[in-house]
């Protein structure tokens, strides 16, 4: 799979000049055998939202996994704030594909955001500055995604959408500068995934996090994106969404006639391939 880079051009018109936090360059990756990618270039800057979309099996979540240093290329590079992927992950949030939670567990939302800042530490909090400075840095979060009214409940007593907004807290507790979310909208309703998308947003605005997010639909995060990563299994392309979700560009990557169509209400459908990774029917009806 190789790659075209039209790296060019914000939504926002933010300058350019802001400092580049992940940078992929000629970067491939074989997984059992097979390349799942290659010759994929992309570059995500400070403050920006990116989406990572295509059809299932092209390796989005990969893609994720090896800014994190998890997967190893077989070529190329990727580097996160100028140093090889996994060196500096302290400056990562990562939320991983949907978890489910047993309705019968009874630790705290609060609890779940807590660990992503003490988790990988044995025993209970011990109290002083320390664990008051946690309890505040908690509180803050719960207050940023929204969550004060149920933070205190059990988080298998929530619905998916409230999960979702302490899942995103704990992954923004150690304040990263880089936000990777994995298909954090999937398994949610069309209520919920738009608030959701408008609570990443807007973390990636105010808090000035760049988010790099895996998606299966396009449309609930459009508005808000500065850039994109299309892959497909006729190649790669990073630009602006107008340069390209277009019918030319994924027919290239398609290898088929693609048709990009705009609804009245603003919505983009991608028909022409048997998958449409910019639009999907209504899975929760």
């Amino acid at each position: 799979m190789t790659a075209t880079h039209t790296d060019a051009g914000r939504v926002t018109g933010r300058g350019e000049d802001r400092p580049v936090l992940v940078e992929v360059v000629d970067a491939t990756v074989t997984l059992g055998g097979r390349t799942v990618w290659s010759g994929v270039h992309a570059t995500v800057r400070a403050g920006e939202f990116v989406a990572i979309l295509g059809p299932n099996g092209v390796g989005k979540s990969t893609l994720l996994k090896a800014i994190l240093g998890l997967v190893p290329l077989d070529r190329g590079r990727v580097s996160l704030l100028g140093r090889p992927s996994g060196r500096a992950n302290h400056n990562i949030g990562y939320l991983p594909q949907r978890r489910s939670f047993d309705a019968s567990l009874r630790i705290r939302g609060l609890d779940v955001v807590r660990l992503g800042l003490d988790g990988d530490r044995w025993g209970l909090p011990l109290p002083g500055r320390r664990s008051r400075a946690a309890e505040a840095r908690v509180r803050e979060l719960v207050r940023l995604v929204g969550a004060d009214g149920y933070g205190h409940r059990p988080i298998g007593q929530l619905s998916g959408g409230e999960q979702q907004r302490l899942l995103i807290a704990q992954a923004l507790a150690r304040r990263p500068r880089l936000l990777l979310l994995d298909e954090p909208l999937d398994s949610l309703d069309l209520p919920n995934q738009a608030a959701v998308a408008a609570l990443v947003s807007r973390i990636c605005r105010t808090e000035d996090v760049a988010v790099m997010i895996v998606a299966h639909d396009v449309n609930p995060i459009l508005p808000s994106l500065d850039r994109v990563i299309y892959l497909g299994r006729g190649g790669a392309v990073s630009g602006t969404p107008g340069e390209v979700i277009t019918g030319e560009t994924l027919s290239r990557l398609y290898r088929t006639p693609v048709e990009v169509l705009t609804t009245s209400d603003g919505r983009l459908v991608v028909v022409g391939q048997p998958e449409a990774p910019a639009h999907h029917s209504d899975r929760h009806t």
